[in-house]
């Protein structure tokens, strides 16, 4: 190695929320795309199990706007899903699911487990969805980051 060319290698974690992999799915060559599809060993993305509930209730609507057959969809999920460890809702304590309870209370019920483990893992969520980063922002809460923070952070 160079004098002075040292890079900081640092593992970072992301709790990934469905509007990502939603939109991973309908675009497999996006920018979301092609940061959740190819391994990086430096990130680990982590979900709860709720979100592969989540994207399987919008099958039929993937299948709607990308034009691809349910067959399709399937394997483009099983390609997104495999570098995001998913992790069983269980393990999070009770007045953690409170507090993300609270936080979500006046944006969207759905995003609670999201939060939920970002607040458990201490980690960020990345997420496109704009109404959960505006509400949770307009409440001062820094733990949720946008695809283009991602890729920025990513870049170094």
């Amino acid at each position: 190695m160079v004098a002075g060319k040292s890079k900081t290698i640092y593992q970072v974690r992301f709790i990934v929320d469905a509007n990502i992999v939603f939109s991973a799915i309908l675009n497999s060559n996006s920018k979301i795309g092609k940061i959740l599809m190819l391994p990086n060993k430096d990130i680990t993305f982590i979900a709860p199990f709720f979100l592969k509930t989540e994207i399987h209730k919008h099958h039929s609507k993937l299948s709607r706007i990308s034009g691809l057959s349910l067959a399709q969809i399937q394997e483009a999920e099983f390609y997104v899903y495999k570098n995001i460890k998913f992790i069983s809702e269980e393990q999070i304590r009770a007045d953690i699911w409170l507090e993300a309870e609270d936080l979500v209370r006046d944006i969207d019920h759905n995003d609670v487990p999201y939060v939920a483990f970002a607040k458990h893992f201490k980690c960020k969520i990345w997420s496109g969805d704009k109404k959960l980063i505006k509400g949770l922002r307009s409440k001062g809460i820094n733990f949720i980051i946008d695809t283009t923070q991602v890729s920025e952070l990513l870049q170094t």
